[in-house]
């Protein structure tokens, strides 16, 4: 049973996670062989206040640039 963990930094929309979740169990898939209903896929999703890249957050990060995410 593969277990896939995603993590991505929050504010997507629901349903591109969600999309992004089913291609990558279809991708596990095709490629593994393993049977679609045995492989569970699971989305984390950290607060950009909780995402640090050097010694700053994403969200300080992003402020800094201007607000681009």
């Amino acid at each position: 049973m593969p277990l896939i963990q995603i993590t991505l930094v929050e504010g997507r929309d629901e349903k591109v996670v969600t999309d992004c979740a089913k291609a990558i169990a279809e991708v596990a898939h095709a490629k593994l062989g393993a049977p679609l209903e045995s492989i569970r896929v699971v989305v984390n999703q950290v607060p950009a206040t909780h995402w640090i890249v050097g010694n700053q957050t994403k969200a300080e990060r992003d402020a800094a640039k201007g607000g681009v995410k």
